[in-house]
């Protein structure tokens, strides 16, 4: 991948694992999931849309209303109201390490929709591996109770609506500007949402801490992170793209352990390491530029090390050689003095 991709795809990664933590804030406050993905959809489209207005980049949405429409369904309307019930029942961490399961979705729909996203050789060695992680993340803990297996089907159903979406942007709206394709279908999922939300909203006002994580959610995890993604699925395709949802995982369990006080255990650290060896095999094993450079440059100093250690030897027996010749020459010198008298 480029360098411009490797930076989408560290932004995306990062905001697309903050959202857990605040949106279990939120649904924990009383804040019902639909009213709180209308709130976060409207934000965020409110912000894109100005930003393309601004940019002209409009016009061009023109003839594209029914892939918008098909795109903002899978990408949005589907998964933001299940995410947010099913936190209502399972940790924040978890979420997102089911969420972790999109790639293999992709590669699924791929055998029907998209052969040329096919997960096959090192890719597909990495999207088994980082499905392995996530199992050792996630442990046994959901087997044992009902409400928990709700909250996990329906974000289970949710990553089939994130693994669905890329594929049709890529298809359909790659060629757009990402600020006005995701703010429109933005636009469309607030208004497929506004009936849910105006059913079923808050019983009181929220916290202040409810608030502030609704609109945080909004524009930097639905905003920002909609731009970024969108970009990046046009530079490396929705596969590599949704390789994301195996680093997200880590964002989220160390925010779950560091705010909300979420326990993993030592099958979570082994999940961990799987999840990061599997990101990385399902981007053809290539590191980012900057690690690239760092890795050459220890690569060079190793090299220069075994040069000067074969240096100081060879140079020592000189060095001795002229040490022991130069007192051989007095000795010898001393002796003929000696021998003239």
């Amino acid at each position: 991948m480029s360098a411009r991709a490797w930076a989408a795809f560290a932004t995306v990664s990062t905001l697309w694992g903050i959202p857990y933590l605040f949106i279990k804030i939120a649904v924990d406050d009383g804040v019902p999931p639909a009213f709180l993905a209308f709130v976060l959809v409207a934000l965020g489209a409110a912000v894109l849309m100005a930003l393309a207005w601004r940019a002209g980049a409009l016009g061009a949405l023109r003839g594209r209303g029914r892939w918008l429409a098909l795109y903002a369904l899978f990408e949005i309307v589907v998964p933001f109201p299940l995410i947010a019930a099913g936190e209502r029942h399972v940790a924040s961490s978890l979420a997102a390490i089911i969420i972790a399961a999109v790639p293999l979705f992709v590669a699924l729909l791929a055998l029907r929709f998209d052969h040329a996203e096919r997960a096959t050789g090192s890719r597909l060695v990495g999207l088994i591996v980082g499905l392995v992680g996530v199992v050792a993340l996630v442990g046994i803990d959901v087997a044992g109770r009902g409400d928990e297996l709700l909250g996990a089907g329906a974000i289970l159903i949710a990553a089939v609506g994130y693994a669905a979406g890329p594929m049709v942007f890529k298809r359909t709206l790659a060629d757009l500007d990402p600020r006005a394709a995701m703010g429109a279908s933005l636009v469309i999922a607030a208004v497929a949402l506004a009936p849910l939300a105006a059913v079923d909203p808050p019983s009181a006002v929220p916290s202040t801490q409810a608030l502030v994580a609704l609109v945080i959610l909004g524009i930097f995890c639905t905003a920002a992170a909609f731009v970024f993604f969108g970009a990046l699925i046009a530079e490396v395709g929705p596969g590599r793209a949704l390789v994301i949802t195996y680093v997200a995982p880590v964002v989220a369990v160390a925010l779950g352990v560091t705010v909300l006080g979420e326990r993993p255990g030592a099958g979570a650290v082994a999940g961990l390491l799987l999840i990061l060896a599997g990101s990385w095999l399902s981007t053809d094993g290539r590191l980012p530029p900057p690690l690239v450079a760092i890795v050459t440059r220890l690569r060079a100093r190793r090299a220069e090390r075994p040069v000067e250690r074969r240096s100081h030897p060879m140079n020592a027996p000189s060095a001795w050689t002229s040490s022991w010749t130069t007192a051989a020459g007095s000795r010898s010198s001393t002796a003929s003095a000696r021998l003239r008298r």
